[in-house]
């Protein structure tokens, strides 16, 4: 058993909603404020936090031996 996870999803923390639920809400044209409405239990600095995080991850340079990734529409 791994905290923070429920059935191998990450959640965020002490709440059972899971990450991904807010990049689908995204995805789907709606705002931040929609999804922090839909889900009281996430506060808009998790949800910031989360975003911030996979901006950093996604923009960080690749280390020698990494492989890259190919964005698709």
């Amino acid at each position: 058993r791994v905290p923070g996870k429920l059935g191998g999803v990450w959640l965020f923390k002490g709440t059972r909603v899971p990450i991904k639920t807010l990049f689908d809400y995204l995805e789907n044209n709606y705002s931040l404020d929609e999804f922090l409405e839909c889900f009281p239990s996430v506060t808009g600095g998790m949800a910031g936090r989360v975003l911030e995080l996979s901006q950093s991850e996604l923009l960080r340079p690749l280390t020698l031996g990494e492989s890259h990734f190919t964005v698709t529409p």
